[in-house]
């Protein structure tokens, strides 16, 4: 669908609200809608929309030069929102990740691949986010009045975070042990509040706005995060 020479991606699905999204790294344009949502109606939507889409596709196109990880010396990685230099160093004894001032000093053996060493900071992050999710769950469960039955950890490409109401069950996104605190303590309330309300709805938005009011800063802040990439700096 074409809106004012902006391309929109339109996917109708089982669901009852109408989701915009302007995703990077292209600045695609993206719009969930009900099954029965006529074309004419989202066309309307997303002209409702466009000062904010404009924005937020210049916003895209003014970031700076991204690049894929490769796990080597100099390389800026991230732990709860503060960067870290890389240092690799190779040996013959165990992997391992510790943080020393400002550098994150990643011990490998010798002739590891970019996978391997990939997976060794991704094992660092899981073990960061197990240290972090059960007092958050503890401190939000008995607020918000439900109890999930399990968690876990996920390297989810496009979602924060997501809950199976039948099951109970939440998952978080492994890369948010690279934001800040703040925005892993949004993530578990928002999945935890869907056990609530499955949808958004504005009852979802009604809670939120009770049990965390500054929600809205805490999301904007996530969505500026560029998963698995970072800024050549």
């Amino acid at each position: 669908m074409m809106v004012l020479n902006i391309e929109i991606q339109v996917i109708k699905k089982n669901i009852k609200n109408m989701n915009l999204s302007v995703l990077p790294p292209a600045g695609t344009v993206r719009i969930s809608a009900p099954l029965n949502t006529s074309d004419e109606y989202i066309r309307q939507f997303a002209l409702s929309k466009i000062v904010w889409i404009k924005k937020q596709i210049e916003k895209i196109e003014n970031q700076p030069r991204l690049l894929e990880h490769e796990y080597v010396s100099g390389e800026s990685h991230y732990l709860w929102g503060r960067r870290y230099r890389l240092e690799l160093r190779y040996s013959n004894m165990a992997n391992s990740v510790e943080l020393r001032g400002n550098n994150l000093i990643l011990t490998v053996r010798d002739k590891s691949t970019q996978k391997q060493r990939e997976k060794v900071i991704n094992e660092w992050y899981r073990g960061e986010l197990k240290n972090r999710i059960p007092s958050l769950l503890q401190k939000w469960e008995p607020i918000i009045g439900v109890k999930a039955n399990s968690w876990g950890i996920k390297n989810m490409k496009t979602r924060w975070g997501s809950c199976n109401i039948k099951d109970k069950r939440i998952w978080i996104n492994l890369k948010l042990a690279k934001t800040s605190v703040n925005c892993l303590e949004y993530v578990v309330v928002h999945e935890l509040v869907h056990l609530l309300e499955k949808n958004h709805t504005p009852a979802f938005i009604g809670y939120m706005d009770k049990f965390l009011p500054d929600w809205r800063v805490t999301k904007d802040e996530l969505n500026s995060f560029i998963m698995d990439q970072y800024v050549d700096e």
